[in-house]
């Protein structure tokens, strides 16, 4: 049975990982606030990655990070501390969890770490300046990172588009929004955080053994399609 770090596991997607992730893998869960669920192959950890010294663990074969941020302004009202803050939880803070947790997940059973980047780095959209920059650098950690740490440890980002969560509620406030919403993908949805939390299983296990330095776009057409 593999252990799995899970930097933000308590809320959106972070959760849905976790939830599919308890009935064969050890979780260990860092996170401000707990998870709602309880399992015995489930151990948190009080702790803000930005702000906190992150704890000893003994042993894991995967990290997946988690935290991230929605910061929709136009380009004038964003002041450089957004820039500062979005940068700092997308990107610092994964760096963080990465240095401390290398020389374990390096000792572990095929391992494999896991970021998340956003379809608005290759979509070009308004208002996502700060937070596009931000998982922009994601990407790019991550290629750099799977270059260098092959074939030991795998690295990959999944980009997700709009997703059902807690983050995501001001974009999908009312029924005229969400229609709206499903209308700009070709697909005619957005996602759910199930379908990335079995994308993100997939990636940690050793079916995906062949990949990394990858982004996989979870865009439900809006990148890839024009129709």
């Amino acid at each position: 049975m593999k252990t799995i770090i899970v930097v933000g596991g308590s809320k959106g997607i972070g959760n849905a990982i976790v939830s599919s992730l308890l009935s064969s893998h050890k979780v260990i869960n860092l996170s401000r606030t707990a998870p709602e669920q309880s399992h015995d192959n489930l151990t948190h950890h009080d702790c803000d990655v930005i702000t906190d010294d992150l704890p000893d663990i003994e042993s894991a074969d995967g990290l997946v990070y988690c935290p991230g941020s929605i910061n929709l302004k136009p380009i004038n009202r964003l002041s450089i501390d957004d820039f500062k803050n979005d940068f700092e939880i997308n990107v610092l803070g994964a760096v963080k969890s990465v240095q401390k947790y290398l020389t374990i997940l390096k000792n572990g059973n095929k391992p494999a770490i896991l970021l998340f980047s956003t379809v608005a780095s290759k979509l070009g959209m308004p208002f996502h300046a700060s937070v596009a920059a931000s998982k922009s650098a994601v990407e790019g950690l991550t290629k750099s990172l799977g270059a260098e740490l092959a074939p030991t440890v795998r690295v990959n980002a999944i980009a997700p588009t709009v997703t059902d969560t807690d983050l995501a509620s001001k974009l999908l406030r009312n029924d005229r929004m969400i229609e709206n919403m499903n209308e700009r993908h070709p697909l005619k949805k957005y996602l759910q955080p199930q379908e990335v939390a079995d994308m993100a299983t997939f990636l940690l296990s050793d079916k995906a053994a062949s990949l990394s330095g990858q982004i996989f776009e979870m865009d439900c057409g809006i990148v890839s399609f024009k129709i």
